[in-house]
């Protein structure tokens, strides 16, 4: 028979050695949506439905390898039923008010509702031709696909730990921010609770009417939420700030607004199909002069970090990984541009160009050097607690013996290493 004491000590070993990532180890919440930014950048340089369907599933793959069981993590299923509806939708609006690419191939011919004059150009209904479908496709594929891609950030980042790591003078919108993309996720899951409930009561759980009376406790729950969460922000505190000179106020203001608006027009250039020659240097310009201006309206907040979060090696390789998938598919616009855009005319299936592919599955990086999130960490801590492996290392108490019995000794089991 074993020794429970050594079995006790070899379990201990094993979650030490173990790739599960612990408080210290965890990745950085911002490099996984820098890294998702990066996917979505590559997604927004093309409309070749081959290469946004490698994107999905490079997207899809991480998210199934490092996500945890953690309410926030199962909004990405929320995410791509959202992009598949996208889809339909651009469809749907390609058969009904026509395409503005020419075709030759009918695909049917419906009933055209004769319209004012002052509609000339708007039609609905008519003549559907394959090229227009085909173009409406890799429309709407190409904005379900940001949409994905933000999904995976969704899921993978932990929402409180990043708003943890913002600066001190994005903390109120951060928290604005951060309630509002875990609303949804919260959402869902009540649904998903109060529609197992109706089952195991024998109810039924789909259609409108169950969808009417799922929707009010859904509701009622929400406002719970709200109400909790505005008690305990009021009680730690927030909104409190502390006084800074006129001159400094104003210095922030103009050096957060100016960067901000180069950090718009800078993505712009980047994104669009002409203007990465200026986009660049005002990306850089605009983001210097927004940290000078966050790091001077940080003077203004009173709060402080507990146990910050660490950018280590890992982020760095998971954020580098995103960054080069939108740098070369940005390169590869140069040396392949009918690849990244193929032409709905004439008619043709569209083709996987090799190196911009490859450079799309470096995008699979962070599933093999990011740690292992805990789940049963998750689950012992209902969605956001210590990690198993941090776990192991919180004090537990010895079970006291009932009134008018006679102590005993404990186990080896119940003993605190």
């Amino acid at each position: 028979m074993a020794d429970p004491a050594a079995s006790a000590r070899m379990t201990r070993k094993i979650l030490r050695r173990s790739p599960v990532a612990d408080r210290s180890s965890a990745l950085h919440a911002g490099a996984w949506w820098l890294w998702a930014l990066g996917l979505a950048t590559a997604a927004s340089r093309t409309t070749n439905p081959l290469l946004l369907a490698l994107l999905t599933g490079v997207a899809g793959y991480v998210v199934a390898a490092r996500r945890t069981d953690a309410p926030w993590a199962r909004s990405y299923g929320a995410f791509f039923k959202l992009g598949l509806a996208v889809i339909v939708i651009r469809l749907v609006f390609a058969v009904i008010l026509g395409s503005p690419i020419p075709g030759t191939h009918t695909v049917l011919t419906l009933p055209e509702i004769p319209l004012p004059e002052w509609a000339r150009g708007v039609r609905i209904g008519g003549r559907v031709t394959a090229e227009g479908l085909l173009f409406a496709l890799a429309d709407g594929m190409k904005l379900a696909t940001l949409l994905i891609c933000v999904g995976a950030a969704n899921a993978l980042a932990n929402p409180a730990r990043l708003l943890k790591s913002l600066p001190g003078a994005l903390y109120e919108a951060g928290v604005a921010v951060v309630v509002a993309m875990t609303f949804a996720p919260n959402l869902v899951a009540d649904v998903q609770r109060l529609r197992a409930a109706r089952r195991l009561r024998g109810r039924p759980d789909r259609g409108l009417k169950a969808l009417l009376q799922v929707g009010l406790p859904v509701l009622e729950g929400a406002l719970e939420r709200s109400v909790a969460l505005a008690a305990a922000m009021d009680a730690r505190g927030y909104g409190r700030t502390a006084q800074v000179p006129p001159a400094v106020r104003r210095t922030t203001s103009a050096l957060t607004l100016g960067g901000l608006l180069g950090v718009c027009a800078g993505t712009y250039g980047l994104l669009a199909d002409t203007g990465a020659g200026y986009g660049a240097p005002v990306l850089i310009a605009g983001l210097a002069a927004a940290l000078a201006g966050l790091w001077l309206g940080g003077r203004r907040s009173v709060r402080t970090r507990y146990r910050p979060d660490r950018w280590g090696a890992r982020a760095w390789l998971v954020s580098a990984s995103g960054t080069a998938v939108a740098a070369l598919m940005i390169w590869a616009g140069d040396y392949a541009p009918t690849a990244l855009h193929p032409p709905a005319v004439p008619l043709a299936a569209p083709e996987l160009p090799v190196w911009p592919a490859v450079s799309v599955l470096l995008g699979l990086l962070p599933a093999f050097v990011a740690p292992v999130a805990s789940r049963e960490g998750h689950r012992r801590s209902g969605g956001g607690g210590l990690p198993a492996a941090a776990a192991e290392d919180e004090p537990r108490s010895l079970p006291f013996p009932k009134p008018g019995a006679s102590p005993r000794t404990p186990t080896p089991e119940e003993t605190p290493k």
